[in-house]
């Protein structure tokens, strides 16, 4: 029988973790070119709850990682917490387990961000983060087994395929006027490993989510306008303990 357990090798700037006979290509620390940071703390595992700051730093990292937008605010997380992502890092506890399809886990780790999506014909105004506005015949795909899986694609109105209606972006509510990708296992894709993440507006002051990271509208459109493309920001979710274990070979705040 396989073991449950992660491996970690090292070889030049490269790491890799195997888990489950899975070997994926993960980092040691922040991405250098990084200057903004969306930094996320949970007070463990299993809370569906988390605390976000945004911080930045000067070009050249000269003085380090300084708070911005005043302060910090709460978010929702997955409604059974947290589990390993797929993005810019080295798991810190092998123990926890990687995020998979419809667990209800939001993934922890450093992740890139993508673009904004939204049903809003416009972002709030002073956003310069690329946009995409989302259409009818949008869908994002979440089923492992179609080709597509954890990619954004527009369907033929003359020819709608029979799994559309479950996999459309468009849903007629609030909270998805507006959605931040966060990067997560897209380089490379990994059929049932988790998809569709966002930042997008909460459903309710304590609502949790499938894994993405909700905040009130006032947030998410502060965010919005603080995004900048040449900053290439990252985001960073851990529960607290994890986040203090990581923080000096992560290069954190």
């Amino acid at each position: 029988m396989q073991s449950n357990y992660i491996v970690i090798f090292r070889g030049g700037l490269c790491l890799f973790v195997t888990f489950f006979g899975l070997c994926f290509p993960v980092h040691s620390q922040l991405p250098a070119h990084a200057r903004q940071l969306i930094v996320a703390t949970s007070p463990d595992w299993k809370s569906h709850k988390a605390n976000l700051q945004c911080w930045e730093r000067d070009q050249d990292g000269v003085g380090g990682w300084r708070p911005a937008l005043n302060k910090a605010w709460p978010v929702l997380l997955g409604r059974n917490g947290l589990a390993w992502g797929r993005g810019n890092f080295t798991p810190t506890n092998p123990d926890i387990p990687w995020k998979v399809e419809r667990d209800g886990k939001a993934p922890a780790g450093v992740f890139e961000l993508g673009s904004i999506h939204g049903y809003a014909a416009l972002p709030p105004t002073g956003t310069t983060w690329p946009y995409f506005q989302v259409s009818q015949w949008d869908a994002w795909i979440d089923d492992p087994n179609l080709p597509t899986y954890n990619q954004l694609i527009r369907v033929d109105p003359q020819n709608v395929p029979p799994w559309f209606e479950k996999q459309r972006m468009r849903l007629g509510d609030n909270a998805y006027k507006w959605l931040i990708e966060i990067k997560h296992n897209t380089d490379p894709i990994k059929p049932g490993f988790g998809s569709a993440i966002f930042f997008h507006v909460r459903r309710g002051p304590d609502r949790p989510t499938a894994g993405c990271t909700t905040m009130a509208e006032e947030y998410l459109t502060a965010l919005m306008r603080w995004l900048r493309e040449d900053q290439h920001p990252c985001y960073v979710l851990l529960p607290k303990a994890e986040y203090d274990k990581a923080r000096v070979a992560w290069r954190l705040p």
